[in-house]
């Protein structure tokens, strides 16, 4: 478990390394903690950036996989967005060739964070509400260990 407050400095970065020595820990390795740090880091930005604290994050071990929880205390779960078919990162036709400041407004958009969670677990991940708090969870298959 790691907790931290809104002045915690870098509190995502800080979370990708107490997760990446857990997972570590437990016998994951390579693309799996990998996947698993970026889309935690995803969890943890937005709870920071949008819900009030404290937070915390915890892990949970089940014997089909390691389930990873992020909580905030705002009970409101966020609108999850509809992720299309295709990549939501793919360039349109229309935006090719646009040089440096057509790919530094492409790279500077906004709200693409849970698009990449959902990329890096196959859809395994949601949120709960209880009690005045909200908790963002995903899971990792235990396979891997």
């Amino acid at each position: 478990m790691w907790r931290w407050t809104s002045c915690t400095p870098d509190a995502p970065a800080q979370a990708r390394a107490a997760l990446r020595c857990a997972l570590d820990q437990l016998g994951f390795d390579g693309e799996a903690i990998s996947d698993a740090v970026l889309a935690v880091s995803e969890l943890v930005a937005n709870a920071t950036e949008h819900a009030v604290g404290p937070y915390e994050m915890r892990l949970r071990r089940t014997a089909a996989e390691v389930i990873c929880e992020v909580e905030d205390r705002d009970p409101r779960i966020p609108t999850i967005p509809v992720f299309p078919a295709e990549a939501p990162f793919s360039p349109t036709e229309e935006d090719r060739g646009g040089g440096l400041e057509a790919l530094c407004v492409l790279l500077s958009e906004r709200g693409r964070g849970l698009h990449i969670v959902h990329k890096l677990t196959n859809g395994v991940w949601g949120f709960r509400s209880r009690k005045g708090a909200k908790t963002a969870w995903l899971a990792i298959p235990a396979t891997n260990p």
